[in-house]
């Protein structure tokens, strides 16, 4: 019985036992001892007379009394397993709800104001993605990374899960320096792939009670979640500071790269196979370097073009002949230079995917330090796994 209902039930009693109590002459002379020693001791022929004749009203309010109680009881049950049911929509709510993923040829104007007077606060490019706040006419009014404003309706798509999932990239990201990714969701399988801490892996499953699926080099295999956090990954608007910035950032990186490796001085590998030293500067010059390579070991965490680099190792080092600094982490490496279309790859540009990075050699081709089994090598076509940045150095 809920908390509603006793109260009711406490009240009721409480109106039958004064109900019940004798006349004022009997209860006088008799202690506080409840209806029943009453009924016992004090009662004169005139109090029975008035008991009984008031013990059936007395039963009928009690019985009134607690019919209520239950009612509500029953009312207060239904409202609880309403309120329930609704916590429980609540909870099922698409993780895609209200989004709206912009459609047009490069990008769509934020403005401040849902007019188009309003001044642009922002830009939000073709696939990236809103959170719609409001709606004001044939406006949205959206949230999407640092910026606030409003988007004309006809430009983007709202609530549409499957566009959504295309556009966006399920991402798990390691908590731990090494982490192993096995061919099964057991400790006991055999280890596919080993991948450092911080690196971004695309989701392929998360069927698996207590495991996650996704894709490396070698393929896909089984993570524990002990190990990655969860998240969805969108491309989201810029701001007009924010596009500023990564303007000047980019010329900055472009001319210091063009700099670093006009001064760069022949060298030549210090064990090993032995190489020609780079010469000239631009893409074409890093992808003749690059290639001389081909065939030297995979290992993993390693820098040595000769005796052994993983992925992000082979791409930095060769990049650090030519004076340009990289991260040794190919989910880093998503954000040096400056980005450029698939369709527009050029010799030379980084090429990055889940938990895997190479050098665009052209004619469609990539070289990378792929796997143990492999070493370095040449792959063909370069999107045989989806692409998820292509970044310019030169």
């Amino acid at each position: 019985m809920n908390r509603k209902a006793l109260r009711v039930t406490v009240c009721c009693m409480a109106t039958a036992m004064t109900l019940c109590a004798a006349p004022s002459a009997a209860r006088a002379e008799v202690p506080a001892a409840g209806a029943a020693a009453i009924m016992k001791t004090a009662l004169t022929d005139e109090a029975k007379n008035a008991f009984s004749t008031t013990s059936a009203g007395i039963s009928l309010k009690v019985a009134d009394c607690v019919s209520a109680a239950a009612e509500e009881a029953a009312i207060s049950e239904a409202t609880a397993s309403e309120e329930v049911a609704i916590d429980d929509t609540a909870e099922e709510k698409s993780e895609y709800a209200d989004i709206a993923i912009a459609q047009v040829d490069n990008y769509v104007n934020v403005r401040d104001a849902a007019s188009e007077e309003g001044n642009v606060v922002g830009k939000l490019y073709n696939n990236s993605a809103a959170t719609v706040t409001g709606t004001e006419g044939d406006w949205y009014q959206i949230t999407s990374g640092n910026v606030t404003g409003y988007v004309k309706s006809e430009f983007v798509v709202r609530d549409n899960e499957e566009l959504a999932k295309q556009v966006s990239r399920r991402v798990a990201t390691v908590h731990t320096e090494t982490l192993f990714v096995r061919t099964e969701p057991t400790t006991e399988s055999d280890v596919l792939g080993m991948v450092p801490d911080q690196e971004k892996l695309t989701i392929t499953d998360e069927s698996v009670d207590g495991w996650t699926k996704v894709a490396i080099e070698e393929g896909d295999g089984y993570v524990s979640n002990d190990y990655v956090s969860k998240s969805i990954e969108f491309v989201t608007a810029e701001s007009k500071a924010e596009e500023e910035a990564r303007l000047a950032k980019e010329e900055a990186e472009r001319e210091a790269a063009a700099a670093a490796a006009e001064k760069k001085s022949a060298s030549k590998s210090s064990s090993g196979k032995s190489s020609s030293a780079p010469s000239g500067s631009g893409g074409s010059a890093v992808v003749g370097y690059a290639c001389q390579f081909v065939g030297n070991p995979y290992v993993y965490g390693g820098t040595s073009l000769t005796n052994g680099a993983d992925c992000s190792g082979f791409v930095m080092s060769v990049y650090a002949a030519f004076g340009v600094g990289l991260p040794h982490s190919s989910s880093a490496m998503q954000g040096v230079g400056y980005g450029v279309s698939p369709s527009e790859m050029q010799p030379g540009d980084i090429i990055c995917y889940s938990g895997h990075v190479a050098i665009y050699v052209g004619n469609n081709t990539i070289v990378h330090a792929s796997t143990p089994a492999s070493g370095i090598k040449y792959t063909s076509p370069a999107d045989y796994k989806q692409i998820l940045a292509v970044r310019r150095i030169f």
